[in-house]
């Protein structure tokens, strides 16, 4: 089965390096396939995380999830719950 979701981007800086980073991580391990849509700037796989970074999503942004393959529903609320994270790395200037 396929289940579809959304998301807002809630993090400040919107998703970029390390949210990217984090986001294919969390999600490598799964035998099925994710996508993600933004309207305007396209879709990818949640296999790359330069493909997520060149999505350029901002804060506010809105995509469409999709998950298809095992326990769909699950892993669906996983990733809207890393899209709408409020990332809190530390700015480079604070180091």
């Amino acid at each position: 089965m396929t289940a579809y979701g959304h998301a807002t981007i809630y993090n400040e800086a919107g998703i970029h390096c390390r949210p990217s980073s984090h986001i294919i991580k969390t999600v490598q391990g799964y035998s099925g396939r994710m996508r993600v849509r933004h309207t305007e700037n396209g879709e990818c796989d949640l296999s790359s995380m330069l493909d997520v970074m060149m999505m350029a999503l901002t804060c506010g942004s809105e995509v469409e999830i999709e998950v298809e393959g095992p326990d769909e529903e699950s892993q669906m609320a996983k990733v809207i719950e890393l899209f709408e994270t409020h990332y809190d790395f530390p700015d480079a200037a604070d180091r």
